[in-house]
């Protein structure tokens, strides 16, 4: 009979509270980095927020060429030109940066798209988003993702217990950081995509880390007269199968988006591929350590006499 598949192996004993401040000097220079070169780069905003050209067009063939129409608009010399399937495999959404000047600029560069794309396409909808709304976008964008972290803190509270909400929230806040400072670097389109990306990452990230949570309340009461280290160190193995598992599986789908799914979703993929590394790493080495530094009520009546059925060779704090 073939054996399951094991990424991890069920008597694991790493002892990762020990490499706590190793991580977070680490963590610490990513978000400085982060932030530096948000500061000194900037972000590539997209056509989402910087305002720009839209429109939908349907061609009379079965399927639209998309790669031919990118080479034709993009030879135009208009700017950005972002082209995707919208709908049905015939109608397409062609977005152009907007143009330096007033409204008639923007209406010769609609007529200029047009003229290129020929008779073979009917014009459904040809609109102008302008910065004021790019603005604003950004200010929606910006308001959904603190509103995300804040009530992800607040069901963290209540679930649990303040502290492990400060543990949530130091990690969901790294992780945030480090993706927007990721695609300040690298120059990469940001927009209304990846700000979806990041609040996915956000809602990925503390799913790890409430599975780890649960296994360090329910070993707290079971193990009161162990170290917190102890406990914390065996919790994070206890969950580790689990994390390992669902963070490989998810970057198979996520590769093969990235790889696959072309240009318009290549960006997505990308911040969520840096999501899922980041996030799975700051579950195991940013919120459960940081419980090491917060006064953990030890409840229940359980009896440490209560052991389980293995030890663990997991050294106890340093300290």
């Amino acid at each position: 009979m073939l054996k399951p598949l094991r990424l991890v192996p069920s008597n694991t004993a790493i002892e990762f509270i020990g490499f706590r401040r190793l991580a977070f000097a680490l963590s610490l220079f990513l978000v400085i980095g982060s932030a530096l070169s948000y500061i000194t780069i900037g972000l590539n905003f997209g056509i989402d927020f910087r305002g720009g050209i839209l429109l939908e067009v349907r061609t009379a063939d079965d399927q639209a060429d998309l790669p031919a129409m990118r080479a034709e608009l993009g030879a135009l010399n208009l700017g950005e030109v972002s082209i995707q399937e919208f709908g049905g495999p015939r109608d397409v959404l062609i977005r152009v940066q907007r143009q330096e000047g007033d409204e008639k600029q923007q209406l010769a560069a609609i007529e200029t798209v047009k003229a290129k794309l020929g008779d073979g396409y009917s014009y459904r909808r040809a609109e102008f988003v302008g910065p004021t709304v790019g603005a604003e976008l950004i200010e929606a964008g910006i308001m959904a993702v603190l509103f995300a972290l804040g009530s992800i803190l607040v069901y963290i509270w209540f679930r649990f217990e303040w502290q492990f909400g400060m543990g949530a929230i130091v990690a969901l806040m790294h992780d945030v950081i480090t993706t927007i400072g990721l695609f300040a670097l690298i120059g990469h389109e940001f927009n209304l995509a990846t700000v979806a990306a990041i609040l996915t990452i956000a809602g990925y990230s503390i799913n790890d880390s409430v599975v780890v949570f649960d296994r360090v309340r329910e070993n707290l009461r079971k193990y009161k007269k162990k170290p917190i280290a102890w406990v914390l160190n065996l919790s994070i193995n206890d969950t580790l199968s689990r994390t390992v598992m669902t963070s490989v599986t998810t970057l198979l789908a996520l590769l093969a988006i990235f790889f696959f799914g072309g240009a318009v979703l290549a960006d997505f993929a990308l911040a969520m591929i840096w999501g899922v590394c980041i996030g799975t790493y700051s579950s195991i080495f940013i919120a459960v350590p940081v419980l090491m530094y917060v006064n953990l009520h030890r409840g229940g009546d359980t009896d440490d006499k209560l052991v389980p059925e293995y030890e663990r060779n997991i050294a106890e704090d340093e300290s």
